[in-house]
């Protein structure tokens, strides 16, 4: 099972590519940013702490840090406009030498929507929105031209030149959604990511099967990736999202036990990890693990 780190886009330049190029020395396999504009407003939760732009900080970290996969984790297809995301990721592939992950997700962050004036459809619409999507980014860095005539995009013998070194590009689709994203990332994804402890990733692994069943496709052409916050040794803090650890005993634990259920890769936020020398020794115990 691969480990990938992913530093928070709320710290300075340089603390992210401290984290960035420590992985990459001490045997890490990826690098992921995340794709918002501001933190995720809500009960306890701060909406006016600093922000770095993913593209921008993807790009940066792909020039600077040569070995480790670099990732988008994920684009929010609401404001990213399937045509210019493609140009983006192959251009992030070129800068990387053919390392970069296509992360992409259906958009939710409700407050930088409502600030920016960007539309959050109902569900429905925005993941039918998101299918439209993939068909563009499938057509543009996979085929010399696409023309498509959707309800939400419409391109006519479009061009995206270069492509991506990669062929293809992984595509890596964020979300867990049982009745309907599971079915997409079954049709469009070549990875696929989502939050949980072991048991629901196994759980939602299943139903992604399943979901490949019914496409035809076989469930091991698509990578299994997840992450949950983590705590090296420290009491385990109440939070909205899984946490895991506690000691470095426990941490393995759970750590063989999304390798026991086929996790091909975990990715571990650095947001519990400590600050400077403290991160550093934090990612250095989960290496050892």
């Amino acid at each position: 099972m691969r480990l990938s780190i992913w530093p928070g886009a709320g710290q300075r330049y340089d603390e992210i590519l401290e984290v960035a190029g420590h992985a990459e020395a001490t045997g890490w396999d990826g690098v992921y940013v995340a794709d918002h504009f501001m933190p995720n407003a809500g009960p306890g939760r701060d909406a006016g702490g600093p922000t770095l732009e993913c593209g921008t900080l993807v790009a940066a970290l792909g020039a600077a840090v040569p070995r480790v996969r670099i990732g988008s984790l994920v684009y929010g297809n609401t404001y990213r406009h399937p045509a210019v995301l493609a140009n983006m990721a192959a251009t992030a592939d070129h800068v990387t030498g053919g390392r970069f992950v296509l992360g992409v997700g259906a958009g939710w962050q409700v407050n930088e929507h409502e600030q920016y004036g960007i539309e959050l459809p109902p569900v429905k619409q925005r993941l039918d929105r998101f299918v439209e999507a993939l068909e563009v980014l499938h057509g543009l860095l996979r085929r010399p031209s696409t023309t498509f005539a959707g309800e939400y995009y419409r391109l006519a013998d479009a061009v995206c030149n270069p492509k991506p070194v990669q062929d293809p590009l992984p595509i890596l689709i964020g979300g867990g959604g049982e009745r309907r994203m599971l079915g997409i990332v079954a049709r469009y994804a070549d990875v696929w990511n989502t939050w949980g402890r072991p048991d629901v990733i196994a759980h939602k692994s299943a139903v992604l099967d399943d979901f490949c069943a019914r496409e035809g496709r076989d469930p091991k052409a698509i990578g299994r990736t997840a992450q949950a916050l983590v705590v090296v040794d420290g009491p385990l803090p109440e939070a909205h999202m899984p946490v895991i650890g506690g000691s470095p005993a426990a941490l393995a634990d759970v750590l063989a036990e999304y390798r026991a259920n086929g996790l091909d890769e975990f990715i571990v936020p650095d947001g519990l990890l400590g600050q400077g020398a403290d991160k550093l020794k934090a990612m250095d115990a989960i290496r050892a693990l």
